[in-house]
């Protein structure tokens, strides 16, 4: 299975941003790609109120946009993150304070939307003495995504290539990305506007970190250089990681760009048998911190 990467560097121009972006997916698509992902913010970025200014619905422009692209090109299109609406889930009961969701899209080879994710840990932190506090604005979801991207393995089985979806910040999280594991994800898509502070010593660590210890695929599509004010300078260097925690694809250009990668499942299943991590857990001895049963005095010997 292809698939790519984009990096860009959005603007305040949402229509810009979206013709730029359409042309590095045209490419893509061109070389073969059956996935395209993009980054978070892809399509708007900028200040708090920017940001509440375009924000969306599910059925706004730049879903709709990834849709008709999606289906002009026959592929899946990773619409990497958009400031949503709160009344898109509006049927889920959740109550945000007039804030909005940090929200990834999945659109099929059809155009059909087939999965959400709404990102789930928020950007509150203080870097360089500069704080970022992405939860004033973004509310957090909770729930994690995992979704079959259509393709059955060679003896009929369950479908190869499995998606776990994830956002930035979310890199920093291990447990998020065990789960989708567990829960049968066999490619995990990072769209991100990695920081340009943390990004150099961080960035491909992470990446490499989550791909080798739950033996996926894991594609980070990234902003780069300077964005909008109200938001950080982005480190870029978008890349494909194989299940060993190899790098096979990184765009180090200081712009925009694609990078595409053959993930090999074979290889994947072969790692997986020799180097069984995930069947070699031992779930009935991990304990939380806050669980009673944590932290035993037993002695023996």
């Amino acid at each position: 299975m292809r698939v790519a990467a984009v990096q860009t560097t959005a603007s305040h121009d949402r229509r810009q941003n979206l013709h730029d972006a359409g042309e590095l997916v045209r490419v893509a698509a061109e070389d073969g790609a059956e996935l395209v992902v993009l980054p978070e913010y892809f399509s708007v970025a900028g200040s708090p109120e920017h940001l509440r200014t375009y924000a969306e619905t599910l059925s706004g422009p730049t879903v709709t946009w990834a849709s008709e692209l999606a289906s002009r090109w026959n592929v899946r299109i990773l619409a990497g993150s958009i400031p949503e609406l709160p009344v898109a889930a509006g049927s889920s009961g959740r109550h945000t304070g007039g804030r909005l969701f940090n929200t990834s899209c999945l659109l099929g080879p059809n155009g059909s939307l087939e999965a959400v994710y709404r990102k789930v840990h928020l950007f509150d932190v203080e870097l360089e003495g500069v704080p970022f506090r992405e939860s004033a604005t973004i509310a957090p979801g909770d729930q994690l995504c995992v979704t079959p991207l259509g393709r059955s393995s060679p003896e009929g089985g369950p479908a190869t290539a499995v998606l776990g979806l994830s956002i930035c910040y979310d890199l920093r999280f291990p447990e998020i990305f065990r789960i989708m594991a567990l829960g049968g994800a066999t490619v995990i898509a990072v769209p991100a506007a990695f920081t340009a502070a943390t990004g150099p010593s961080h960035w491909e660590l992470l990446l490499r970190a989550r791909a080798a210890e739950n033996q996926v695929f894991v594609i980070g599509a990234a902003q780069v250089g300077d964005l909008p004010p109200g938001m950080p300078s982005c480190h870029g260097h978008s890349m494909i990681v194989d299940p060993w925690g190899t790098v096979i694809a990184e765009l180090g250009d200081p712009g925009p760009g694609v990078i595409l990668a053959d993930l090999d499942f074979e290889r994947q299943r072969r790692i997986r048998s020799q180097l069984p991590v995930l069947a070699n857990r031992r779930p009935a001895a991990y304990r939380w911190p806050h669980d009673d049963t944590w932290g035993s005095t037993e002695r023996h010997g």
